[in-house]
């Protein structure tokens, strides 16, 4: 595996979450409750709010492990599964890089 170029993918994915990331924060703003949209608009506003907030957990905690990759990449451990010490397949690895588990143990 070349580790430079997952360096470059781990980057670029790290680019465009934090991007992701900071459009979802706008949009998870608090429903006021002064604003005249009534009562069942007001509910879907509250219910897609939820939805938008879930959402920005999972990317952020997608960030923090690409974040970790990208740290741990040099470190002679990457690529091996935290759980079963087996090496992790490359392309979950490509698809994955925030993974620190093998399909199995994941």
């Amino acid at each position: 595996m070349d580790k430079k170029t997952l360096e470059s993918q781990i980057k670029d994915r790290i680019a465009k979450i934090q991007i992701e990331v900071q459009e979802l924060k706008e949009m998870a703003n608090p429903v006021a409750p002064d604003n005249a949209i009534g009562r069942v608009s007001r509910m879907d506003a509250i219910n897609n709010k939820s939805i938008v907030e879930a959402s920005l957990r999972n990317l952020e905690n997608k960030l923090k492990g690409l974040e970790y990759a990208l740290q741990n990449l040099s470190n002679p451990e990457f690529g091996y599964c935290a759980k079963c010490k087996q090496p992790i397949p490359e392309g979950r690895i490509l698809l994955m890089p925030e993974s620190r588990f093998c399909v199995k143990c994941s």
